[in-house]
């Protein structure tokens, strides 16, 4: 690169790095530095107290379960979106047959693109009202009344679906998958679609199943799109928070009892509740690092040889 065109590359970057550490960096610096606090957040005076948030932290059992709850969340929600996304992108895609014995999508894949899809544009405030009449504790939401209607639940005691402390994680991974699974879907039918039709009409002709081809041809091929998804996902596992807050019983939710709390509902209850400003922004380091750890081994994790056609 000749000596000109390192000051017009660095004047076009100046900008955008400058607001990159203006508004990225330089919070995250602000957060770690209040950690070591004990702000209030509403005085500009505070004291240092060194790693004592910290400490307090390992003692905190309600923001310790919401780890757990978290790492729940991140082992259930990328399996099964993954695998729901990948199952359903290779039936559109090679579940079929064509007129001339070739491999083709199902009838009507282009429509049932668009009808997985359409989750996608909700919101999740939209989302979580949508739920909310799902789950209902009574008779009149629609799960408990198909049940009823099903003599598999008695109407004068329906199930509390987001009250029951066994079952209310489980209520909020099925809608953060149905939620997730039309995205991915479409982001793995798009990498499907670029390989050659012909590997799998050879294994086709080899006496291939639609199993083999899948897990020895669409898997390997597909790997990488499989990995930012499962990244992607993870990222969503360690959040919750809008859903969470949303559905769940509680200021910021984590009803009933912390049997759903997350650590972004803890974090902001000690932040804009308690008062506890400096120690809520340990939880947010903590969120931070956690965040990052799990990126760098599920990428380390998740990592194969590349597969070429």
């Amino acid at each position: 690169m000749r000596k000109g065109q390192y000051r017009f590359v660095a004047g076009f970057l100046f900008v955008p790095v400058a607001l990159y550490l203006t508004f990225v960096i330089w919070p995250y610096i602000q957060t770690f530095g209040y950690s070591l606090t004990d702000w209030k957040g509403q005085s500009q005076t505070f004291n240092f107290v060194g790693l004592d948030n910290y400490k307090a932290l390992l003692q905190d059992d309600i923001f310790m379960s919401a780890i757990w709850h978290n790492i729940l969340f991140l082992v259930f929600i990328p399996v099964i979106t993954i695998l729901l996304a990948l199952f359903f992108a290779f039936m559109l895609n090679a579940g079929g047959r064509s007129r001339a014995g070739g491999v083709s999508g199902v009838a009507g894949s282009k429509f049932y693109k668009v009808v997985y899809f359409f989750p996608q544009v909700l919101s999740l405030a939209i989302l979580a009202v949508l739920f909310g009449a799902v789950y209902r504790s009574d008779s009149g939401g629609m799960l408990n009344g198909l049940l009823v209607k099903l003599g598999l639940v008695d109407a004068n005691r329906p199930v509390e679906w987001l009250n029951e402390p066994d079952v209310v994680l489980w209520a909020l991974i099925l809608v953060v998958v149905w939620h997730g699974v039309g995205f991915y879907l479409v982001l793995f039918s798009a990498a499907m679609q670029s390989i050659p039709r012909d590997i799998y009409e050879a294994a086709l002709i080899d006496g291939a199943g639609r199993a083999q081809s899948f897990f020895r041809i669409t898997l390997p091929l597909l790997w990488d799109s499989v990995q930012t998804a499962w990244v992607y996902l993870g990222i969503v596992a360690m959040d919750m928070f809008i859903l969470v807050s949303t559905m769940t019983s509680g200021e910021f939710g984590g009803g009933p009892d912390h049997a759903s709390e997350v650590m972004s509902t803890v974090m902001m209850r000690n932040f804009l509740i308690y008062g506890k400003s400096g120690y809520a922004c340990a939880m947010g380091v903590v969120m931070l690092l956690l965040t990052l750890i799990l990126s760098v081994v599920m990428l380390r994790a998740t990592r194969r040889e590349r597969v070429e056609f």
